[in-house]
């Protein structure tokens, strides 16, 4: 077996670090250790997300506090925005969550999105993989929180919650965003605001014809920062996947081979070299359209 593969499975944190690290930066030798990885659909991956300025933060150091007193090991994966020129990290905001930095039961890795539209990192399913191998009891993964376009994480969780607070606005125009068609839990969060009896009143009453037979998606209110909540919240979690769908998870197995796929066959285009092709195609033949110019590389 790979040696830093065996490291990681006998849970070594700084041997994961560095595992997340080649695959990251498409290092020499990832692909060896993707492929050497054992097959784990067992660890419930955990997909926290909503507009920002929610909570997601606040709630997911909450929420580890609850898997912890459960006696679980947990991983946590936060993606933060990123610099578009360089694909930094932009907010680095894990601050929150530094009660667990020296917890041998936690490990928390900031992601920068790269420029991912889905509000994740372009390599997520492998990073999430190699924490399974980890042996970790739940993965939480935290996304960036940047609106309708964050729902690729729905391909990637077992279980999702969508974070929304009282002053999300009206909530017929929010149930059109794609952001809230993937939540299998709502939490309404900073329940101490104004209001928020109201908001969750509403959003039952917006869930109510979407029911079918006993399905039921839950609205947990919280407040994260005090920790009320939290305890329900992982209850819901839980009680969610204690009935796994099976479809979902040949659906969730599509998906992911479907993004790998498509990685690997986008693994040969460079945004530079194709910005400069593009420049001198232009260049020469300065009547070309988007599409004509982009069926050199089809």
């Amino acid at each position: 077996m790979n040696p830093l593969l065996q490291q990681i499975i006998d849970g070594d944190p700084k041997a994961l670090a560095r595992g997340i690290s080649l695959v990251e930066n498409d290092a020499e030798g990832y692909d060896a250790l993707l492929e050497a990885l054992p097959p784990n659909t067992s660890t419930p991956v955990i997909g926290i997300t909503g507009p920002p300025g929610a909570g997601k933060s606040t709630l997911a150091d909450a929420l580890i506090g609850e898997l912890l007193g459960d006696g679980k090991r947990v991983g946590v994966l936060c993606v933060d925005p990123s610099s578009p020129f360089n694909y930094g990290s932009l907010l680095g905001d894990r601050i929150r969550m530094n009660a667990w930095y020296d917890n041998p039961n936690v490990f928390i890795r900031s992601l920068a999105s790269r420029g991912s539209l889905g509000g994740l990192h372009p390599k997520i399913i492998e990073i999430t993989d190699l924490m399974k191998a980890a042996g970790f009891d739940h993965i939480i993964i935290e996304t960036v929180g940047v609106g309708q376009s964050e729902v690729e994480i729905a391909g990637l969780a077992d279980v999702t919650i969508v974070v929304l607070v009282p002053e999300s606005g009206d909530v017929i125009q929010t149930m059109k965003a794609g952001l809230m068609e993937i939540a299998d839990i709502f939490v309404v969060n900073k329940c101490d605001r104004p209001d928020a009896d109201i908001f969750v009143n509403n959003l039952n009453m917006m869930l109510a014809p979407a029911y079918k037979d006993s399905h039921h998606i839950p609205v947990v209110k919280t407040i994260a920062s005090e920790k009320k909540g939290v305890s329900e919240l992982n209850e819901k979690i839980k009680e969610y996947l204690a009935t796994p769908d099976a479809e979902k998870k040949y659906q969730l197995l599509a998906d992911k081979i479907y993004q790998v796929i498509r990685q690997k066959r986008m693994s040969d285009i460079n945004k530079a070299h194709l910005r400069e092709e593009i420049r001198k195609t232009l260049q020469k033949n300065p009547g070309l359209n988007i599409y004509q110019l982009a069926k050199a590389y089809l």
